[in-house]
């Protein structure tokens, strides 16, 4: 196994200062104005996609008596999944929203009537169209909010500065708040500079806020309907399981036959050799070829034994016999660092699982021998049955679901675990993830590490 302990790198530590609060600093950082720009945006791009949806809608249904209809439909569906690959690198360019494309149409056979038929089927492509009606309205009332508080913002910010350089021009004692032709009220510049500046200070400072809010609705419309659909983004989770699953089996296999090769076969071989030289001697020189048949017989037995820690290497007999507990107890037992086994299950889950369990207990107690340096480490394996975060204390818990397998690994060794590609552990966390499991390590430099793995119960 690749060492999964590497050392954290140390950051020199940063200059003690005065730092701008995160609320002053936020109208001019970059995140504003990119939303304050997809704001303004999304109004003439709206226009444009509604526009363009009921084109679509009005001319496929006037022309369905004459079955040109359905051809128009699809090409229209068609185009809005262009405009919504546009909305889509907007989103990714000015909201950092990160959407991937929806799930490709794939016709059932070659041919145009095949192709309108995907693209009447597709469920994403409706979307797209929903997706422009129901952007404009929003985009309207967002961008008249947006560029009317903006503008007013920073107008009454700024009041004082450009009020004083006009007020030489206009000849006025201050500035006019009421007047009904014959009486005139003015208000002191000093009060009237005060207060629009301190109101221009609060919507200022207000806007990236408001903003974020008003995105936040775009992002919530690109995600749902411009996106792949949670059972098209289930499928392609399965997909990549599945070719997790074939990858590492494809490794075991190849492991098998090398541990094999090297090991068992080896010795079987030089076995069958070192035997037929021992029978032609028997005639010759007994005693030679008695001392070959003893030296071949513990050929025997360490080959016997490597066989056996194969076996125990996919699957230990003791594990099917026994189950979890006993199991884990025996690993622990050939393990070089001292381990203390706690196993609280009421029943045995499924097979695989347990299996995949006691896989994941033998890699990371290989760990721990290895890099950990540790004095000491302790396995605790739970079923936790509730609806909320799993913890130590949850053993046992009395909930509906079928809940996971709880296992945790921990020792008082240096510490610097990680799940960063090339380790060890990454390759344990992608293993876990295939069968729908979870890897979490926390390992500060140091020590402790606490690596808890959960399992899918299935029972």
């Amino acid at each position: 196994m690749d060492t999964a302990y590497l050392a954290h790198p140390t950051h020199p530590p940063r200059p003690d200062g005065p730092r701008v609060p995160v609320g002053l600093r936020a109208p001019f950082a970059g995140r504003t104005w990119r939303e304050f720009l997809h704001l303004c945006l999304s109004l003439p791009l709206a226009c444009l996609t509604f526009a363009y949806a009921v084109t679509v809608v009005a001319l496929s249904a006037g022309l369905l008596i004459t079955f040109l209809g359905v051809p128009v439909l699809a090409g229209g569906l068609a185009g809005a999944r262009g405009l919504g690959a546009l909305e889509r690198a907007r989103a990714r360019a000015l909201l950092g929203l990160e959407v991937a494309a929806p799930e490709p149409l794939r016709p059932a056979k070659p041919g145009l009537m095949a192709w309108v038929g995907a693209v009447l089927k597709s469920g994403a492509s409706w979307r797209h169209l929903l997706y422009a009606f129901l952007v404009f309205p929003w985009a309207l009332f967002a961008f008249v909010l947006a560029v009317t508080f903006w503008t007013v913002g920073w107008a009454l910010l700024t009041f004082p500065l450009w009020f004083w350089a006009v007020r030489p021009y206009t000849g006025l004692p201050g500035v006019q708040l009421w007047g009904d032709g014959t009486t005139v009220l003015y208000v002191s510049p000093t009060v009237a500079a005060a207060v629009s500046g301190g109101v221009g200070l609060l919507m200022v400072l207000a806007g990236p806020w408001l903003f974020r809010g008003l995105t936040q609705v775009n992002r919530l419309l690109v995600r749902g309907l411009l996106g792949p659909s949670s059972l098209a983004t289930r499928v392609i989770e399965l997909e990549s399981d599945r070719g997790v699953v074939v990858d590492t089996a494809a490794a075991d296999l190849r492991r098998i036959e090398r541990d094999l090769h090297d090991g068992a076969q080896a010795r079987l071989a030089a076995l069958a050799l070192d035997l037929g030289l021992a029978k032609e001697k028997v005639a010759q020189d007994p005693r030679a070829a008695a001392a070959m048949v003893d030296e071949a017989h513990g050929e025997v037995k360490i080959a016997l034994q490597e066989l056996r820690d194969l076996a125990r290497g996919i699957h230990p007999a003791i594990l099917t016999d026994r189950g979890l507990g006993p199991a884990l107890s025996a690993l622990a037992g050939r393990c070089p660092v001292p381990v203390t086994v706690e196993v609280d299950l009421d029943r045995r889950p499924a097979a695989a699982i347990e299996g995949m369990a006691y896989f994941t207990v033998s890699e990371l107690l290989r760990n721990v021998a290895e890099h950990s340096g540790a004095d000491h480490a302790a396995v605790d394996v739970w079923h936790h049955e509730g609806g909320g975060p799993a913890g130590p204390s949850d053993k046992g818990g009395g909930g509906r679901r079928a809940g996971r397998l709880m296992l945790l690994v921990s020792d008082d060794g240096r510490g610097g675990a990680s799940t960063a590609a090339g380790g060890g552990l990454a390759g344990l966390a992608e293993r876990l993830d295939s069968v729908d499991g979870l890897l979490v390590v926390d390992s500060p430099a140091g020590g402790p590490t606490v690596v808890t793995a959960e399992l899918p119960w299935r029972g």
